[in-house]
């Protein structure tokens, strides 16, 4: 069992973290103010999705490869930068999958987004490792079972950056509303969203040494 001043002092250094501009937290306002907060706000079930998938291969013990086998975690960046590019490609290349008003085009196209916040996640080796530097610390074996405390901290950790991305949503949103009322906004968005994901690629390779 966790107790409360363990809980206290990692939800204070989640929310910390949560509040420091990151890939996540960028795409997911770049996402709501091109195409609302709808569609950010699934980014972001994708992009809690692939940090709960973090936590359980931190659970596993697969976290370990990347600083036991230096290329384990250059391919993942790689793959990750090689994704990011091609949805910066599909960017430029097709039309805006929002523009349609079918209700069943829309569903696609929010399980789409819902993916892309996925794998953008699930692909950056940055977030393992600070599962892999963050967690330990707060850990204790004699409290019962580590798989455990892992998952319980990990829920903490996702409710809180959930609730700071949800302002971020929000307020990018309230951008996107703005910013409609003129008349050339329905010729850039896609092209912005494009320039997002090429930044975020371009970061993951650039930034990547550990």
């Amino acid at each position: 069992m966790i107790d409360t001043q363990t809980i206290s002092l990692f939800s204070a250094a989640s929310f910390a973290l949560a509040v420091t501009p990151g890939p996540d937290m960028i795409l997911v306002a770049a996402r709501s103010e091109v195409q609302g907060r709808m569609a950010g706000l699934v980014t972001q079930f994708g992009v809690s999705a692939g940090s709960a998938v973090h936590a359980v291969i931190l659970i596993l013990g697969l976290s370990q490869l990347f600083l036991a086998i230096p290329y384990a975690y250059d391919l993942v960046r790689y793959l990750g930068a090689a994704y990011l590019l091609y949805l910066a490609w599909q960017a430029f290349k097709t039309p805006d999958s929002f523009s349609s008003q079918s209700p069943s085009n829309k569903r696609h196209s929010y399980f789409l987004i819902f993916k892309q916040g996925f794998y953008s996640n699930l692909l950056n080796p940055k977030v393992a490792l600070f599962y892999l530097a963050l967690f330990p610390q707060f850990l204790a074996p004699e409290k019962g079972s580590i798989a455990f405390q892992i998952m319980t901290l990990a829920s903490i950790f996702l409710l809180i950056d959930f609730a700071v991305h949800a302002v971020v949503i929000w307020l990018a949103g309230s951008l996107r509303s703005l910013s409609s009322k003129g008349r050339g906004f329905a010729k850039w968005p896609r092209y912005f969203l494009g320039l997002i994901f090429g930044g975020l690629a371009a970061k993951l390779i650039f930034d990547g040494q550990r």
